[in-house]
């Protein structure tokens, strides 16, 4: 990257937009994040506070809580949940900056999006996930090859503007994968998240001894098979290939794996109030947006 192309804006203080912020700094570009309410003010006062073998530390990170149409970023890494996407590009539709990187899942393609920021659009999926806890930063950090950052254009072309965003990747020492057809990797992304994570939903949440439960891990194997199907008839590329085998594998292998993940600590995790009750918003925008998608390509998810 050249010297100039090193101003950054994360626009979102969570989990995903604290650890990038990290990387990046770590790495040496000016980096900024975008925050709000209590998280605005606990970044002002404490820095950006995060555990690192057992212990908290803190880092100074420049943090605003409003952007003006004229302050330029190389890129701006939108870093909220999917549910919070259009009101994120909408507050940063106005803003000249030439390079949007939307880290966030997506079940529906980029229509809405595209009408709000234009071309100025990246599509993204972050590596990394974790926790914030009485305003620290436990990150969940999986091996390299398992979770990297994934991006590219909407067309699958590999412009400069990759290519610059690759080399800013590689400056960080981020692990990444350029992908040709974003909008099938983010709905198959999704179709996993809506199986997987349907417990947590609010209308039927269990509790952590049911979770555990062959009937669980059931329901998760059925509904994973159908969305599956359902998007490969409307023309969906079932990205990353390996998710396929969800299609081969019997049932009851599924729920066997699906019942050792669920007594994982990180599912344990998620069934805290706060994640959960955030989960929820997420994964009802995506079925939603799921079931539209569908039904716009005259497909239903039949479960058997």
């Amino acid at each position: 990257m050249s010297a100039k192309q090193d101003r950054i804006l994360i626009f979102g203080a969570g989990v995903i937009g604290s650890i990038y912020a990290i990387k990046l700094m770590e790495a040496g570009f000016d980096v900024t994040l975008y925050a709000h309410s209590n998280r605005f003010t606990s970044l002002k006062e404490h820095g950006l506070q995060y555990e690192e073998k057992d212990k908290v530390r803190s880092i100074q990170v420049k943090v605003i809580d409003t952007i003006e149409n004229n302050d330029i970023y190389d890129f701006i890494f939108v870093t909220v949940r999917y549910d919070r996407s259009e009101s994120a590009l909408l507050t940063l539709k106005d803003n000249q900056s030439p390079n949007i990187v939307t880290m966030t899942s997506n079940s529906i393609g980029f229509s809405s999006w595209l009408d709000i920021v234009g071309d100025r659009l990246v599509p993204a999926f972050p590596g990394f996930g974790g926790q914030i806890k009485d305003g620290v930063l436990h990150a969940r950090i999986l091996p390299k090859f398992l979770v990297p950052t994934v991006f590219g254009e909407i067309n699958g072309v590999v412009t400069e503007r990759i290519e610059n965003l690759t080399k800013l990747f590689i400056s960080a020492k981020l692990p990444y994968v350029i992908k040709q057809d974003m909008q099938s990797y983010l709905i198959t992304h999704s179709v996993t998240d809506i199986a997987m994570l349907s417990f947590l939903h609010s209308e039927n949440r269990i509790d952590k001894k049911t979770a555990r439960t062959g009937k669980t891990a059931r329901k998760i194997t059925i509904t994973l098979k159908a969305y599956l199907r359902a998007i490969q008839k409307a023309g969906v590329s079932i990205d990353p290939p390996m998710v396929k085998m969800a299609l081969i594998f019997p049932n009851l292998l599924m729920d066997l794996l699906f019942m050792i993940w669920l007594r994982t600590k990180m599912v344990r995790d998620m069934m805290l109030p706060d994640y959960a009750n955030s989960a929820t918003n997420e994964i009802v925008q995506l079925s939603h947006d799921l079931m539209k998608f569908l039904s716009e390509n005259d497909i239903q998810a039949e479960k058997s």
